[in-house]
């Protein structure tokens, strides 16, 4: 039967099977794990799977649910299980996301139980939960909150409830970096309560409080689902793997395909763990390994093979491919940021098909330049799931109220944003004195009638019009420099980052950006009308494809993807891997760079036969480092040259050899890595082989 169906599966389907994918699809009873590496095929191994199941042992398929990580998964995963076995499985299988599932169980117990209730994100809400956090964290913190913070708080909220963390134990995780956190959250959960609203994260929560005190609810659905299968299960969270959990036993029909390898959502809550410890959940669990790659060329999958076991928390997995040596992975190091993007464009234009062409980032602020000039250029481009806060970034705003004050010298609002953030040291009672009884006029002219003032400090509201008078004349690149060095905004944005709990790194990244989009204007007006009409660009072009689009993504969302030629920019260290995890790094917690390394390999393993990186040496004029992880590339790829370079020499036992200082002398025999050679009158030598090719001191006669 099983040879048969292979068979079937080559002859009537054009589907040929390697070993490994064979014996995951043949696996029916019990738990297993499928580890699978990048290109591995494991959607044709999941759908055979499901075929064999019902084709081979009647298994009905409304008996199996396949839980994916999102609705594009699930629908890609439904659509292509139709297209190969639709004539032969009428039936419908149930292919969902975890949290469709879970709504399905919400919707029957609530009306069962007459519970009115709405989801806090639909748009059937009353109340925008972005709005209620902004006015929770106000509320109780006394200041606003900006929109990076925000979605790291709403982030945070969705991190709890998916890793199952009780409130109690929130000063253990220092009420993680949010002011009041606990109080906030609390505030949040009361007012759902109150008003009947859940959200996304409850869903999940909720939905495993119910199966678990909802005895007859649980045997229904374990009744209907005896098979479950788990796509990307490294990026399951706590809360998911208990409902999966509860779902499977006693039957246990868990068949779960991930790579943990891959696992790059601990922000979301992926708990990876959960898979590291697989075994000891289901002592009888079988294990599968996939880790043959049909994507990559065989240099990009060696190099990525080796880059990934610098981790330590994972599965032991080899990665192989049969497919051809195309060209070297590339580390391209160039001097700045518009060198980077002088590379790119130069590139592209010798680019045929743009459509299997990606541009890779690990923060969506690096999309932001490259989209200013592909659109100069003329190149079309499609951005996958921008979330963009660029415009709205607290450092964008200072310097634009900045450039404002400078071409209107009475605009008060701007000034009352940026009088604390230069080296005017001018005292709040004096900005209140202005407001409260001069209307009109420069603010400068206003301040010197300020009564409490000194000489000196009247001197240097002279000079600080002065300075203004002169950023007017200035071209925007230049004037932003002046506004950073002699007006001291740089001394202010380290010490407000440091405050705060800000990336300094991320603020040199957005003065940068800015700069980057200020090359071809000409006065602050010119500049700010730009950055009006490229915010308007972006906003019209997102979610909108043309037809042979290059791919501007982040590396999250460009996971299951794959491209022909891949560029990923911005490798700086503190950019990527983040400073938060080399800091904790050097305080011995080597979870989170373990994950920006995972997060690296799997921006390589997007390519098929091309990959640059690509580093620079100096962002926004300071000396910058390339990413650690380019260290770590290097030393890998240097082996990989050497071990090309020994290969195309012939040497071998009896070989003549001629050795820059020895001489002639003929090799007595070559073991591992030592090459024995004897020169007659000087004796015999031992090298290490490496060093000799690397130095080029050996060669054959």
């Amino acid at each position: 039967m099983d040879n048969g169906f292979f068979y079937f599966l080559q002859k009537e389907k054009g589907i040929s099977l390697n070993p490994q994918q064979k014996q995951a699809v043949l696996h029916k009873d019990g738990p297993a794990v499928v580890l699978a590496v990048p290109g591995a095929g494991k959607t044709t191994v999941l759908i055979c799977r499901t075929a064999n199941l019902v084709m081979n042992y009647n298994i009905n398929p409304k008996n199996i649910l396949s839980i994916t990580f999102s609705k594009a998964s699930a629908k890609d995963m439904k659509k292509r299980f139709y297209q190969v076995f639709g004539d032969f499985v009428r039936t419908k299988v149930e292919f969902s996301t975890i949290h469709r599932f879970a709504y399905s169980v919400l919707r029957h117990y609530y009306k069962k139980n007459k519970i009115n209730w709405t989801l806090i994100e639909s748009k059937d809400s009353d109340i925008n939960k972005s709005n209620l956090l902004k006015e929770l964290y106000r509320s109780i913190n006394r200041s606003h909150i900006n929109d990076d913070k925000l979605e790291e708080l709403s982030n945070t909220i969705s991190y709890v409830k998916n890793m199952m963390i009780e409130i109690d134990d929130f000063n253990k995780h220092k009420n993680f970096g949010i002011e009041n956190f606990d109080r906030i959250f609390s505030q949040y959960e009361w007012y759902k309560r109150k008003y009947n609203y859940i959200d996304f994260d409850d869903m999940l929560t909720e939905t495993l409080k119910i199966l678990k005190k909802d005895n007859i609810l649980l045997n229904q659905c374990k009744e209907r689902y005896k098979y479950i299968q788990v796509d990307e299960g490294q990026d399951v969270s706590k809360v998911q793997n208990e409902i999966i959990k509860l779902l499977a036993y006693p039957l246990n029909n868990l068949f779960v395909v991930a790579d943990d390898d891959q696992s790059i959502y601990g922000f979301r809550g992926a708990y990876p763990e959960y898979l590291l410890n697989f075994n000891r959940v289901y002592p009888n669990a079988k294990t599968f390994f996939m880790e043959e790659n049909y994507r990559s060329s065989n240099n990009i999958v060696s190099v990525c093979n080796d880059f990934i076991k610098e981790n330590t928390i994972r599965y032991e997995k080899n990665m192989f491919t049969k497919n051809n040596s195309i060209k070297p992975v590339t580390i391209v190091k160039l001097n700045d940021e518009y060198d980077q993007l002088d590379y790119i464009i130069d590139k592209l234009k010798k680019c045929n098909n743009l459509s299997e062409v990606a541009i890779l980032y690990r923060n969506n602020i690096s999309s932001i330049s490259l989209i200013d000039r592909l659109h100069k250029e003329n190149i079309p481009f499609y951005i996958k799931d921008l979330k963009l806060h660029f415009f709205k970034h607290w450092v964008v705003k200072d310097i634009t109220n900045f450039l404002k004050l400078a071409l209107d010298n009475s605009d008060i609002n701007a000034f009352e944003k940026v009088y604390f953030k230069m080296n005017g040291y001018i005292p709040k009672r004096a900005l209140n004195y202005i407001i409260e009884n001069t209307n009109n006029g420069s603010v400068f002219e206003r301040l010197l009638k300020y009564p409490d003032f000194k000489s000196f400090q009247k001197d240097n509201i002279l000079r600080l019009e002065s300075d203004f008078n002169s950023i007017l004349k200035m071209k925007p690149q230049q004037a932003m420099e002046f506004i950073e060095n002699n007006l001291e905004y740089r001394n202010f944005l380290k010490d407000n980052c440091k405050k705060f709990g800000f990336s300094y790194e991320s603020g040199q990244m957005v003065l940068s950006t800015l700069k980057l989009l200020s090359v071809d204007t000409n006065s602050p007006i010119e500049f700010l009308s730009k950055l009006e009409g490229l915010k308007g660009f972006i906003d019209s072009i997102k979610n909108k494809k043309s037809q042979n689009a290059l791919t501007l993504t982040t590396i999250h969302s460009a996971k299951g993807l794959e491209f022909d030629k891949v560029y990923m920019i911005d490798l700086i260290d503190g950019e990527f891997p983040t400073i938060g995890s080399i800091k904790d790094f050097d305080e011995g917690n080597i979870s989170p760079l373990e994950e920006e390394r995972r997060l690296f390999y799997v921006g390589m393993t997007r390519a098929k036969t091309i990959l640059d990186l690509i580093v620079v040496n100096y962002k926004n004029g300071e000396n910058v480092y390339p990413s650690r992880f380019i260290n770590e590339l290097e030393e890998i790829l240097e082996k990989y040259n050497l071990e090309n370079n020994i290969s195309k020499f012939k040497y071998k036992s009896g070989t003549l050899v001629k050795h820059k200082k020895f001489g002639k002398g003929k090799i007595k025999s070559i073991e591992d890595n030592i090459i024995t050679i004897d020169f007659h009158s000087k004796g015999i030598k031992k090298f290490a082989l490496d060093l000799c090719v690397k130095n080029n001191i050996l060669d054959i006669l």
